[in-house]
């Protein structure tokens, strides 16, 4: 009897060989801002604490999250908030069996993007 031959392909797609599409770093990235507001969780459970311990915490609280950096990390939270909600959104309609065409796929993740960035802009503004 004949050996099989063996192949030296890979046996499904690999990093050197695949090349990611936009859909699929969006939805990725959905992943990834939703781990991303644990930050934001975090400083608003700090703050909660702050205010059931003493009004010496609160201001010492006050203090670091009116602080440059905290509030660049609060504004991209506010960001990876709205980023994730339209994400989800999108998610939910998928759910519904519609909008898995590429093209419609495509123009979906333009939306959540530019809607992310818009709605983050306005409630900043309305801040």
């Amino acid at each position: 009897m004949k050996e099989p031959t063996k192949n030296k392909r890979p046996l499904s797609p690999h990093l050197s060989i695949y090349r990611p599409e936009f859909t699929s770093v969006t939805s990725i990235f959905t992943r990834i801002t939703g781990n991303a507001l644990l930050i934001a969780s975090l400083l608003i459970v700090w703050w909660i604490f702050a205010v059931s311990v003493s009004s010496e915490h609160v201001q010492t609280v006050n203090k670091i999250l009116n602080s440059w950096f905290v509030k660049i990390i609060l504004f991209l939270s506010l960001w990876a908030f709205w980023y994730h909600f339209l994400a989800g959104l999108r998610h939910l309609y998928w759910d519904t069996g519609r909008g898995f065409d590429l093209i419609h796929a495509k123009y979906l993740a333009y939306g959540v993007i530019a809607g992310s960035f818009i709605l983050t802009l306005l409630t900043a503004i309305s801040l």
